[in-house]
């Protein structure tokens, strides 16, 4: 009964966006597993939680980016409303970092962007428990605060867990600010430890990625293409690809990572007006890890996809080789079996 339900809603999602202005959905896209329940208001970005000890007991954490009556909601593997905080002033983006110190237990964390207080909140997971003292603000030297993306990076030598920020607009070569996460007594606090990110001034930056093993950060410059950069602080700022910048309709949105190892796997990147999700491979091309070339290009049943995240990881039941979870309109998320993405991917990548 549930997945006719699931199958009736994305029909309507499809029959509304063929009526309207919105990306038509093509006929060949892929349908996704599992729809979630609906927010009240407009979801923008999901993250993934994996619960280790319980796999099925895992989580999908998404934002509902109204202004001041958003929220952030966690969603379980069957698409139902589990858990939620509420209100927040147009929540935007959210992810997920595992093993935070504090008071001298590891705790895992989802992190969110407060747009319209400027700071980011932080809780604890998987009970979205607020552990940031109320909120902790960002940009705060900077005439240009608003701040939309997120990415959390966990550096592998250290455990050092920082988080990368974005904004609607700011300054080339300082866009994104890098906080330092750590343990005030029980409590987060974030110490800004660089600014960095070219910006072509056309739109904004919005979606932010990490690769934690390889070491990288990338971010969508919308309309314009897709930008790497280091992730550990103490490497620099240089700019150590541009790419993406002929692949796309118009928007470069969410980016998701997924890893079929420590080294290898693929970027998705969503091509909002299209309803795509454009491929590349994480290790580059031909031994140069900054080569990246589009291998495929994928239509999905998600309407302008802003925000997307995926994982390999076998959660049973559906989703045995991962996920990819992808915000749609409707106020909905959308679940892909990681499977059915990669029978596409090989067959464009041949």
């Amino acid at each position: 009964m549930k997945k006719v339900l699931y199958l009736l809603a994305v029909t309507a999602l499809v029959t509304s966006c063929n009526s309207s202005k919105l990306a038509p959905v093509a006929k060949n896209a892929i349908k996704p597993t599992v729809v979630t329940q609906a927010t009240p208001h407009d979801t923008d970005d999901p993250a993934i939680w994996i619960n280790k000890a319980n796999p099925s007991q895992s989580l999908i954490i998404g934002t509902d980016k109204e202004k001041e009556t958003g929220g952030l909601y966690a969603f379980d593997l069957q698409g139902k409303i589990v858990n939620k905080v509420y209100p927040m002033d147009r929540p935007n983006n959210v992810d997920i970092a595992y093993g935070l110190t504090l008071n001298g237990k590891k705790v895992d964390i989802a992190v969110v962007t407060e747009r319209k207080k400027d700071q980011i909140r932080i809780f604890s997971l998987p009970d979205l428990k607020p552990i940031d003292n109320g909120g902790i603000a960002v940009f705060a030297d900077s005439e240009h605060k608003d701040p939309m993306g997120i990415s959390l990076y966990t550096n592998p030598s250290n455990g050092k867990i920082y988080a990368i920020v974005g904004r609607k607009e700011g300054v080339s070569g300082e866009y994104l600010y890098q906080y330092e996460l750590t343990d005030n007594k029980g409590t987060v606090t974030a110490n800004l430890v660089r600014k960095f990110g070219n910006y072509s001034g056309k739109k904004e930056i919005e979606a932010i990625m990490v690769d934690n093993e390889l070491g990288y950060i990338y971010y969508a410059d919308e309309t314009q293409g897709i930008r790497k950069y280091y992730a550990d602080p103490a490497k620099g700022n240089e700019e150590l690809a541009f790419f993406g910048q002929k692949d796309f309709k118009r928007d470069h949105e969410g980016i998701a990572l997924y890893k079929t190892s420590d080294k290898l796997g693929y970027i998705l990147v969503s091509d909002q007006q299209a309803n795509n999700f454009v491929v590349y491979k994480r290790e580059g091309e031909n031994g140069n890890a900054n080569d990246h070339k589009m291998i495929a290009k994928i239509p999905f049943s998600t309407i302008e996809c802003d925000g997307a995240d995926a994982v390999n990881f076998n959660f049973g039941g559906s989703f045995t080789n991962g996920m990819l979870v992808a915000m749609s309109n409707g106020m909905v998320f959308h679940y892909y079996d990681w499977n059915i993405i990669q029978q596409e991917i090989d067959k464009q990548a041949k």
